[in-house]
């Protein structure tokens, strides 16, 4: 569908009710209707039509339902709106709106697509069996996937865009003036005389009316907001510590509570003993929960404390209780019986490596905890009649139906008041914390909940990254790369996290080979395996997911083919691209990083491409080997998303992006002993320091017409970058993370 199309009636989702005093606008792109939950939750004076623009006598409220995680999705999703609502970004309020199915991820079922057209039709079959398996199933609401912005792009203009031409029309009705001799600005209907009609003034006469669905998308060149440096909506809060996130949460009557599950994820608590913390000042109830116990006490602190002071006798892990066995389980897996998937398989690689001298290499990349800075939390009161539930999560319909589950509650009962979050990661993709707080208010009834997870209690519950290793094999020949075979072992990421929330799974995990099968590179022979380990620790989606691996499995051995070919890192890999939109990134990234342009002796600088969640992104690492150690200079970043919606917020994904990756890549692990993780701490598993930090530039292309999200693709590239620059450096091949163990950094 074109900007400039007109969207047909069936496309909208129409309320039967209008109240007076209000009326709420929106549109529904989906092939099946939904009641609008919008309906369930009115006060006097207010009315709703459809599920994303609520306008009432005292101000428009626009719903943004894919979660805020630091992220800007909040921003980005009311700015969409606002963009052909023809209201400014600080005359409305945004509210991520109830847990329903109207607020279906259309972009994370495949509805949408969000991968670029290509020019063999390769990435085009091979996106479309991405998202068919296995996330159509995951048709749901859901924040994930790099999809707020390629699910909201049409949705949400079209929602603006039909409450702008609504409320023209109740101005038709209230002034007899013709709506054709309307228009509108900051938040009011515009009169042929001048005069002004303000849209809160028009929510009576609005709810009255059948929305107008005939409308058509504003061109770009009228765009006021899209494609413009914006102040982000929660930047004013953010910037003065003002931002309340769901920690801060205080009511009357709280009680406050801490866990201790089997620090073995997944083992049994056998025994307890909680006298001492029965006698603790503060303490209130000793509760067993699921895996553990929790303690009820006057606040955080005490309720910390006397949860350590239970004495347990926790059972054996459910999985290989040290790292070696991990690592064993993984290479024993490159057998055929482990065969997950082989949808890349060009030419003939057997024959060609048969007559060749190979190229072999083998890559290792650990458990990675999620580690978002806030503590995470959730807060939970539970009554006969109802259950409220205050949290962060990007699941919330599981959440609803979970907690339903555990209180006995239908899940209409439970209501979801979704907190804005310190960072996620894929963290909250997980409701664990939710379940246990559910257990705990269960115990006392009436009474908010708030249970709050110590660092090291997060830490070690948390269900981590893959576990992950490759091996590569190819060949060279006149100064080209002719074969590759890689294949790629982990277990998986799917059946873990998806038997955790109920869903079935079936067929291969294509996770396994994520940004590495479906790279769009002509070498004759080429072949990309994924082998499905065995199940191992549990783990679940960290930002970019099985790609943050695979990028760097994928393009390090694609870099150390060329320079065994002789060639140059980024001329072989623009001759091996068939993909129009990838060969301008890479060319981006050339022009930006000034390639051709020699370094002096003790510099280094390489590039890494991936293609993941549709979007094509190079990065260029150059760096300086001091006697000291790697100290990273600058990193160059070029996309393709379509279109930029706010070029500061994308520079700040981009840039974050980055820094995530590299600093992953180069300290951090987590490691299971005795079944336990090892890193309970910011002390133990340490991040990127700002004095590590490189300068990063960064360039958005919008060469391609399908809009794509830009918050998991700069991940994949950054360690891959960093250890091609490193090689250029020193001559030395880095071919596990993290990297210091190998060499040290500034």
């Amino acid at each position: 569908m074109s900007r400039a199309a007109k969207i047909a009636r069936r496309s909208f989702l129409i309320g039967s009710a209008a109240v007076a005093g209000g009326v709420a606008f929106g549109v529904v792109l989906y092939r099946r209707p939904h009641d609008n939950p919008l309906l369930d939750r009115l006060e006097p004076g207010q009315a709703a039509l459809t599920p994303y623009v609520l306008v009432t006598a005292d101000g428009v409220t626009l719903i943004t339902p894919r979660a805020d995680l630091g992220q800007g999705a909040y921003h980005l999703q009311a700015a969409l709106i606002a963009e052909e609502l023809d209201v400014t970004l600080d005359q409305v309020t945004v509210d991520p709106g109830p847990p329903d199915p109207a607020y279906y991820n259309t972009a994370l079922a495949g509805d949408t697509v969000p991968f670029p057209a290509t020019d063999d039709g390769f990435l085009a079959r091979t996106s479309r069996a991405v998202m068919d398996a296995p996330m159509k199933f995951m048709g749901i609401q859901i924040t994930g996937g790099s999809t707020t912005v390629p699910d909201a792009w049409d949705k949400l203009r079209h929602a603006g865009a039909v409450a702008r031409e609504t409320l023209k029309a109740a101005a038709e009705a209230k002034t007899g003036t013709p709506r054709s001799a309307m228009r509108t600005k900051d938040g009011a209907v515009i009169m042929p005389d001048g005069s002004r009609l303000p849209y809160t003034d028009l929510a009576s006469e609005a709810a009255a009316l059948e929305p107008v669905t005939d409308v058509t998308l504003r061109d770009p060149s009228q765009w006021r907001l899209i494609g413009q440096d914006m102040q982000r909506l929660d930047i004013v809060a953010k910037s003065t510590g003002t931002q309340r996130y769901g920690i801060d949460l205080q009511f009357d009557d709280m009680l406050h509570a801490a866990v201790r599950s089997n620090p073995r994820p997944g083992g049994a608590m056998l025994a307890h003993d909680a006298t001492a913390a029965r006698a603790m000042r503060g303490v209130q109830q000793i509760v067993p929960i699921t895996g553990g116990i929790g303690v009820l006490a006057d606040n955080s602190w005490r309720a910390m404390q006397a949860v350590q002071a239970i004495e347990i006798d926790w059972g054996p892990a459910p999985f290989p209780p040290e790292m070696d066995a991990h690592w064993q389980a993984l290479a024993d897996s490159f057998t055929d019986d482990r065969i997950d998937s082989r949808n890349r398989d060009d030419g003939d690689v057997d024959a060609a490596l048969a007559v060749s001298d190979q190229v072999t290499a083998e890559y290792h990349a650990p458990y990675l905890a999620h580690a978002p800075l806030e503590p995470v939390n959730a807060t939970v009161r539970v009554t006969p009649e109802r259950v409220d539930v205050w949290t962060a999560t990007q699941i919330p319909r599981f959440v609803q139906t979970h907690v339903a589950e555990i209180t006995g509650h239908d899940r209409a009962d439970v209501h979801l008041h979704v907190q804005m979050a310190g960072g996620s990661f894929g963290h909250r993709l997980e409701d664990l914390v939710v379940r246990q707080a559910a257990e705990l208010a269960k115990a006392a009834p009436g009474r908010p909940v708030k249970l709050t997870l110590s660092r090291e209690e997060d830490m070690a519950q948390d269900y981590p990254r893959q576990i992950a290793m490759a091996r590569g094999r190819g060949a060279v020949a006149d100064g080209r790369v002719v074969a590759c075979d890689l294949g790629i072992t982990m277990p998986s990421v799917i059946a873990s996290q998806m038997g955790r929330l109920g869903l079935p799974v079936a067929g291969p995990d294509l996770q396994i080979v994520a940004g590495a099968w479906d790279q769009p590179f002509a070498i004759p022979d080429y072949r990309v395996t994924g082998y499905r380990a065995p199940a191992l620790a549990p783990i679940s989606s960290w930002r970019s997911v099985g790609a943050s691996t695979n990028g760097f499995f994928h393009d390090c051995f694609l870099d150390e083919l060329i320079h065994a070919a002789g060639a140059d890192p980024l001329e072989e890999r623009l001759r091996l691209c068939t993909h129009a939109p990838s060969r301008k990134v890479l060319e981006a990234v050339g022009r930006m990083s000034n390639w051709e342009s020699p370094l002096p002796q003790g510099r280094g600088r390489g590039v890494a491409y991936c293609l993941s969640f549709g979007v094509p992104c190079a990065e260029v690492v150059e760096l300086t080997a001091t006697q000291d150690g790697i100290r990273i200079d600058k990193v160059f970043v070029a996309a393709e998303v379509g279109r930029v919606i706010d070029p500061v917020n994308f520079e700040n994904q981009v840039q974050g992006g980055v820094i995530w990756g590299l600093g992953h890549a180069i300290m951090a692990e987590t490691t299971f002993s005795d079944g336990q993780t090892e890193q309970r701490n910011f002390d133990s598993f340490p991040f990127l320091r700002q004095y590590q930090s490189p300068k990063i530039i960064v360039r958005g292309l919008e060469n391609d017409s399908r809009v794509r999200g830009v918050g998991e693709p700069p991940v994949p590239p950054a360690a891959p970058a960093l250890a091609n620059a490193i090689f250029d450096a020193t001559g030395q091949r880095l071919r596990e993370m993290p990297f210091n163990r190998h060499i040290d950094f500034v």
